[in-house]
């Protein structure tokens, strides 16, 4: 994952447990210039090179562990309005992610036009806090003949479900539909990525259990059975493989519908997956305590279900972990009747350290590949891993800080947020985040908390935009 270079003349050094060329972290030297990293280091530094720095500043963060900044590849800053930019990308400074890939589908409205498009650039560019990669969206009835419009104007791929979720904000693409979309998409040398359920079953499911008004939280785990998913995951496998398209399936709850992807894989599809933390961390029982903020789509699973994903993990089948970030506030997930809640829970600020510290406990293998699935996995699926993703010079010098000793609880009075609320809230993963630098810059730090400021952040574009 990183790179050794000799060390040219530089303006900072942060000095740390790195990543070992043979495997393993060993101390090490990180030194960067300006905005990008200008070297990576074996070993402690020869005293006479850092005096001959010309007083490059150094952060010396003894044995935590020095990580390229987390590339968090789904997050909803506009779908509810007391969200925004400034709160989604001050919490993602707070928890070690440089780089969000922010979704389009907003709540003024889907980003499905140029005009829409550049308004959205225009509002990042004055509220980031960290760098951001927009995806676009492609209406029903024909939104994919601006596919090509959108790619030349910036965004790094498109984002289209398979389930209904709104008819404006969120609607669906059915399967015929669909084969225009991947064709079109292909043309244009991005990604599309997917939500894959299966809208006729959960739709039927609904039908029946909606006007229960059960107060029983699982029942929502019911309405959208396993094969919701993986049928779902088939369709969009299977379109995307027959024309071409380069694919990323969205929060994957289930092994077999890993499993799936790798199939096609085998076969030469350009697809790729991806799960997320509360799939790794919490199983439908915890529904039974946490109930409506956790309802999720898809739903959690059983306890085997989340064992199976982290087996994937260490395998190295998952190629992306994501926080789906979903802000809703408490009014919108605390209804006694499950199915009246929102779907989604905040968590672009607990990603990484839910996902390092529960892999640090499972070993190096899990370590390392979720490490790979924060950052060099979503960078290189964007197509923006010539700036994001690994501690290789000249790239941009988005580099963390993980301390995988920290028994810090996770505390959501203290999450940036304004969602005001974690599932997390009192759990312990196992390691924190003690400092986050995007481009070079301290946005975050556990001793000053957060420094980076609105317009911090910049627009990131794929490799040749």
């Amino acid at each position: 994952m990183e790179h050794r270079s000799d060390t040219p003349h530089a303006q900072q050094l942060i000095l740390g447990r790195i990543r070992a060329q043979g495997g393993g972290y060993a101390r090490g030297q990180v030194w960067i210039e300006g905005e990008r990293i200008a070297a990576v280091v074996d070993g402690e530094p020869d005293p006479a090179v850092l005096a001959g720095q010309g007083g490059a500043q150094v952060l010396d963060v003894g044995e935590a562990l020095v990580l390229p900044g987390a590339v968090d590849a789904h997050v909803h800053s506009l779908s509810h309005a007391g969200e925004g930019v400034v709160a989604s990308t001050s919490a993602a400074a707070g928890g070690g992610v440089t780089t969000i890939v922010e979704m389009p589908f907003d709540g003024p409205g889907p980003i499905n036009s140029l005009d829409r498009l550049r308004a959205k650039q225009d509002l990042v560019t004055d509220e980031a806090v960290v760098d951001v990669a927009l995806l676009g969206t492609l209406e029903p009835g024909g939104g994919w003949r601006r596919a090509g419009g959108l790619v030349d104007e910036g965004v790094v791929g498109f984002k289209v479900s398979l389930f209904l979720t709104d008819p404006f904000r969120f609607p669906r693409i059915d399967d015929l539909e669909l084969i225009s979309v991947m064709r079109e998409v292909a043309e244009t040398g991005s990604t599309l990525c997917t939500h894959a359920e299966n809208n006729e079953i959960i739709k039927g499911l609904l039908a029946e259990a909606t006007p229960q008004r059960s107060t029983d939280p699982l029942t929502h785990t019911r309405t959208r059975p396993p094969v919701s998913e993986t049928l779902g995951v088939l369709t969009a496998l299977e379109v995307a493989a027959t024309q071409g398209a380069s694919l990323h399936v969205c929060h994957l709850s289930l092994p077999r519908s890993v499993d799936l992807v790798r199939w096609y894989q085998s076969q030469g599809a350009d697809v790729t997956l991806e799960v997320c933390p509360h799939y790794l961390a919490f199983t439908e029982d915890d529904m039974l305590t946490q109930r409506g903020r956790l309802k999720i789509n898809p739903p959690l699973r059983t306890a085997a279900d989340r064992e199976g994903l982290w087996e994937r993990v260490e395998a190295g089948a998952v190629s992306v972990i994501s926080s789906d970030h979903a802000p809703w506030p408490t009014e919108l997930k605390d209804h006694d009747v499950v199915l009246d809640n929102h779907s989604g829970v905040p968590g672009v600020e607990t990603l990484v350290p839910v996902t390092l510290g529960h892999a640090w406990r499972r070993g190096p293998a899990a370590f390392d590949a979720a490490v790979a699935a924060l950052t060099e996995g979503p960078a290189r699926r964007y197509g923006i891993d010539h700036r994001k993703g690994s501690l290789v010079p000249g790239k941009d010098a988005d580099v963390i800080v993980f301390d995988p000793s920290s028994d810090a609880a996770i505390d959501e009075r203290t999450l940036h947020s304004n969602a005001g609320w974690s599932p997390y809230h009192g759990h312990r993963p196992g390691g924190a985040v003690t400092h986050t630098l995007s481009r070079g810059r301290l946005v975050w730090s556990a001793a000053a908390g957060l420094v980076g400021r609105p317009g911090d952040g910049r627009i990131v574009t794929r490799s040749g935009r």
